[in-house]
């Protein structure tokens, strides 16, 4: 798997295990990315693919590095896609 692919598994993942915001992204905590089974099985470098991400700004976080136990509680956001923050075109369409 290269990376684009990786970042986009990464996507997925916190968008399964995060909790949806008012603004359309997902928050999820480092902690329940490194101790989830599936993220275990999929991603060989966690910490290398969030890094990925985020400079490939889909997601942000403080910090640079993260470490488990240390960072457990650091919280990733899942930016929100254009079109999760796009008002529908069906919105916009008036009835004559």
């Amino acid at each position: 798997m290269n990376v684009e692919e990786e970042v986009e598994r990464m996507k997925e993942e916190i968008q399964r295990l995060g909790k949806v915001q008012d603004d359309g992204s997902y928050k999820v905590t480092f902690g329940v990315l490194f101790n989830d089974d599936r993220c275990a099985n999929i991603f060989e470098a966690l910490v290398g693919t969030l890094r990925a991400a985020k400079k490939r700004k889909f997601l942000t976080y403080e910090g640079e590095l993260l470490l488990q136990g240390v960072h457990d509680n650091v919280e990733i956001i899942l930016k929100p896609t254009p079109a999760a923050s796009a008002p529908k075109a069906t919105d916009a369409v008036g009835t004559s």
